[in-house]
């Protein structure tokens, strides 16, 4: 367990250097998003729509320079991880039983990579994902244990569905 969280620490804080020296290198995109007086502020992020409909949700670096946000899975509150680098959202067994997914042990039979090996997860279904106000319906989720997975990730099942999203201005930047 400590090796995993010594390997998810350096590749955090490599991943949050060559952020910082690419964001250096190339001048930021700007957002088409214009803000409005529906702007308002979440513990993590804050949420600004545009008059075309658009939503944005832009997410500082937390103390540790990840991107922490929260979201919802059937109203519950849930915290994540913006992991662009994971291939669909991730949940442990704790968060995961919250939500009603309790997949016994036969269907842990996903082998899933990580920095510090392959372990088994079990596939699970997300009705609908709610980031700010963002949201998406049918999202391909894994289980992984506890041991496994301390923080749950939000992947690209939930980001490759949005319009775009982005690293700009030290932030990160979703948009539906």
């Amino acid at each position: 367990m400590r090796n995993i969280l010594f390997v998810a620490a350096i590749m955090a804080g490599l991943g949050t250097f060559l952020a910082q020296m690419a964001d250096k290198w190339t001048p930021s995109r700007a957002s088409a998003t214009t803000p409005t007086s529906q702007t308002t502020s979440q513990a993590f992020a804050v949420v600004t729509s545009a008059p075309s409909g658009t939503r944005s949700l832009s997410i500082p670096r937390d103390i540790r320079g990840h991107f922490a946000t929260e979201g919802r899975i059937n109203g519950q509150r849930i915290g994540f991880m913006v992991d662009t680098g994971a291939s669909v959202v991730a949940l442990n067994e704790t968060s995961a039983a919250r939500f009603g997914l309790r997949p016994p042990p036969g269907q842990y039979t996903l082998n899933v990579t990580t920095a510090n090996g392959t372990i088994k997860g079990a596939r699970a279904r997300l009705d609908a994902l709610d980031i700010g106000g963002l949201v998406v319906r049918d999202v391909e989720a894994l289980v992984l244990p506890d041991e496994a997975l301390s923080e749950n990730l939000l992947g690209l099942s939930f980001l490759s569905r949005l319009k775009r999203f982005e690293y700009a201005d030290g932030q990160m930047v979703l948009q539906q």
